[in-house]
């Protein structure tokens, strides 16, 4: 939406717990000042990029080059509510795009994984998700949560278990709960238990 005074307004999603909405603003290098402190006398307030890159991360929103690789289809994440259009004329890789959706599932599928944060530094994007010796995905961003601890967003195979003892590098970690299978009960109290211990970990329990 165009703004009267110059720049633009997107909607986005939502971030964290999806109470909240989330607009971007592209404005004039002028109008920043004043946009500020407009939106801080209606009771907005400042935080820090860390803090936004948390909550994204929350809401499971990937960033195309960080969460995503050379090989990602937008089958594997958000994408297909968002950004791309099932109906629409040709483009570069619709054919692939509509026959995983119509045929099958992607060979991923974007996670979120609770680290056991014993590290003073987090995995790098691309740092191999592993189960025992075997790779089963890659991590893209890592963040420091203020409620959830260090969370991350991963690409792993469809046939990894929800309630898998997971690696990245060093740091122990476990796939969210409202990530695994909605009917496979047992799978899914199994994952609330990994994560469980993820967090015992953390704090020396």
């Amino acid at each position: 939406v165009a703004l009267p005074t110059g720049g633009w307004a997107r909607r986005s999603p939502a971030t964290g717990d999806g109470s909240a909405a989330v607009v971007d603003l592209l404005l004039p290098r002028a109008e920043v000042g004043a946009r500020a402190d407009e939106l801080f006398a209606a009771g907005a307030v400042s935080a820090g990029l860390d803090a936004f890159e948390a909550l994204r991360v929350e809401a499971r929103r990937p960033r195309a080059g960080v969460d995503s690789d050379h090989r990602s289809i937008p089958n594997e994440l958000p994408w297909l509510r968002t950004a791309v259009h099932l109906e629409k004329g040709c483009y570069r890789g619709q054919e692939t795009v509509a026959r995983v959706h119509n045929l099958g599932r992607p060979p991923r599928r974007l996670v979120l994984l609770h680290l056991d944060g014993m590290s003073e530094t987090v995995p790098a994007p691309g740092t191999p998700v592993t189960s025992g010796s075997r790779e089963v995905g890659r991590v893209g961003t890592v963040v420091r949560h203020h409620e959830l601890g260090v969370i991350g967003l991963a690409l792993v195979k469809q046939s990894v278990a929800p309630d898998a003892v997971l690696h990245v590098g060093e740091a122990v970690a476990a796939i969210d709960p409202d990530d695994g299978p909605q009917d496979v009960d047992a799978a899914v109290a199994a994952a609330r238990d990994r994560v469980k211990a993820v967090r015992l970990r953390r704090c020396g329990g």
